[in-house]
């Protein structure tokens, strides 16, 4: 650094050379930020290409454009990008005898790796036929090959998200019948519609993510986020991202302190999947450890009438249609990604006692899903009122969540999405995290190549299986550490990161009126430093 100096006879400038001192905190915009060029170890590593690390007194929170929240969006949308591109395979039509057509031809959708559940499943839910979901039955084969009545076998916001998409398709097929616009098979139009919805509802979640991450001081984590192999792999495969999004908005308004609308997101997310309804579990431990029900019992309230606004009408209007996503859910099979299959295929299938009367999965194995559950749920509540410490929002829910899908007998390859925003928040450890969405995505090839068959040149079941259980262990040491941290939380980087000498410990950023309250089993009970994020959150 240097300070002028005056300017000699032959018009040289003189310049003294100074050691830069500490820049004054009144400089900065946002002197708690972390600098994640500073503290982790990629993206360290990855600044390089861009020049390298952030200098030790640069201005930090200035950016008025690129700022970290547009640039984890524009992030996102090249892997959402990239993730359209890994399906467009699927989307390849054919001419047969002036007919266009999917070419499905030769296994193509497992050969080329692009397999979606969307678009079987518009012929399959009877989209095609225009006709609205849960009113109007069909019939077709079940595993059993007996003839069965059917309904839509989604939750309702799901349901009539495909019901929406496919009016939206089937008019941009009127359009270009009548007026010559682009086109294409009416199922490809599907996929792309259900396909923008659904990138919208990913950059949604991960703009409640990444406020989230601002009020714990750290808005670059979601990174991984963005930029996770994940989205590439499983963002198009189902319809999963709306109950993300659900989940993840209604956390940011718990975070903020509105409890009764946290509810409401809660409460659309569990109609479109059940488990965003697992924050509630969590909530109760902590109100319970904190002394404050009045907030958990308003977001519980509004969350059941959220739900009731949302499938009342379909549940009045279309009672069997409405129940068929619970009792397909009864009788499904235990799926080839849980454990209980793992376990099976390595010792003859014996284990779980084959199949149950209708096909699906046996008596025992949808016994043991709800008993381990159960055991699931009450080991988190252990750790939530035995911690030496009140165990932050989004390390129980983890735990939870990552409980609920190594025990289920049904773990869908997209399902893994659920835990990313949770697992940014609760594990802010960039190796770690892209260690574990790398290999989770991976998994993925070999699933492909199975259902292949090695008849044309694919792997067998246990080559499968042994991916599964590397993904399975992987999410075990996740949750280890996340153990590891609630029990020792002078190793949680959230509280324990000080970007700069300005900045104070934090209790809970996510806590909303858990952030700072007194906590019954603390040693520091009433003592505990108002660390200001929540207030953060609720400025922002």
């Amino acid at each position: 650094m240097t300070r002028p100096g005056p300017v000699t006879g032959d018009g040289a400038d003189e310049r003294e050379f100074v050691s830069p001192g500490r820049s004054a905190p009144e400089t900065f915009a946002e002197p708690d930020r972390d600098v994640p060029s500073h503290t982790d170890v990629v993206a360290r590593d990855f600044s390089t290409a861009v020049g390298g690390p952030v200098g030790r007194h640069a201005l930090v929170g200035f950016q008025r454009f690129y700022t970290p929240l547009r640039v984890l969006l524009l992030v996102a949308l090249i892997f959402l990008s990239l993730g359209w591109f890994t399906k467009a395979g699927c989307l390849q039509q054919r001419n047969a005898d002036g007919v266009l057509s999917l070419d499905w031809q030769n296994n193509r959708a497992y050969a080329s790796l692009c397999y979606s559940d969307t678009v079987p499943l518009y012929h399959a839910e009877r989209l095609d036929e225009g006709v609205m979901p849960y009113v109007n039955h069909f019939y077709d084969k079940g595993p059993t090959g007996k003839t069965q009545e059917r309904y839509m076998e989604y939750p309702v916001v799901t349901g009539m998200y495909q019901y929406g998409a496919m009016r939206v398709a089937k008019a941009w097929e009127a359009l270009h019948t009548r007026f010559g616009i682009p086109g294409a098979i009416e199922v490809v139009l599907f996929f792309n519609v259900v396909a923008v919805g659904l990138a919208l509802l990913w950059l949604l979640a991960l703009w409640a993510t990444t406020r989230l991450s601002a009020g714990a001081r750290r808005p670059w984590d979601p990174m991984v986020m963005a930029a996770s192999p994940l989205v590439i792999a499983q963002i198009f495969t189902n319809f999963d991202a709306i109950a993300i999004a659900a989940m993840a908005v209604g956390m940011l308004l718990w975070a903020r302190r509105r409890p009764g609308w946290a509810g409401v997101a809660i409460g659309l997310g569990t109609a479109a999947k059940l488990y965003p309804a697992f924050l509630l579990i969590v909530l109760l431990v902590l109100c319970l450890r904190s002394g404050r029900l009045r907030p958990w019992s308003t977001a519980t309230a509004t969350a059941l009438l959220a739900w009731l606004v949302v499938n009342l009408p379909v549940m009045i209007a279309a009672p069997r249609g409405w129940w068929e996503f619970f009792h397909r859910n009864s009788i499904r099979a235990v799926d080839i990604d849980s454990i209980y299959n793992v376990a099976s295929s390595f010792t003859g299938g014996w284990v779980f006692g084959g199949t149950g009367p209708d096909g699906g999965a046996s008596t025992l194995a949808n016994i043991l899903t709800l008993v381990f559950f159960l055991l699931i749920v009450a080991g988190v509540a252990y750790v939530g009122f035995t911690a030496p410490r009140r165990p932050r929002v989004a390390q129980l829910m983890f735990l939870l969540l990552a409980g609920f899908l190594l025990v289920n007998k049904v773990w869908s390859p997209q399902y893994s999405l659920w835990l990313v925003p949770l697992a940014v928040l609760a594990i802010p450890h960039t190796r770690i995290l892209l260690a574990w969405m790398t290999l989770d995505a991976l998994v993925w090839v070999p699933r492909m190549m199975y259902f292949l068959g090695v008849s044309n040149k694919g792997l067998p079941e246990q080559a499968f299986t042994a991916t599964v259980l590397l993904r399975d262990l992987a999410v075990v040491g996740l949750c280890a550490l996340v153990l590891r941290q609630i029990y020792r939380p002078e190793e949680d980087l959230v509280r324990t990161t000080f970007p700069s000498p300005y900045s104070s410990p934090l209790d809970d950023p996510h806590g909303g009126v858990l952030d700072g309250a007194p906590d019954a089993r603390s040693q520091r009970a009433g003592s505990g430093a108002r660390s200001g994020s929540s207030e953060a959150l609720a400025s922002g």
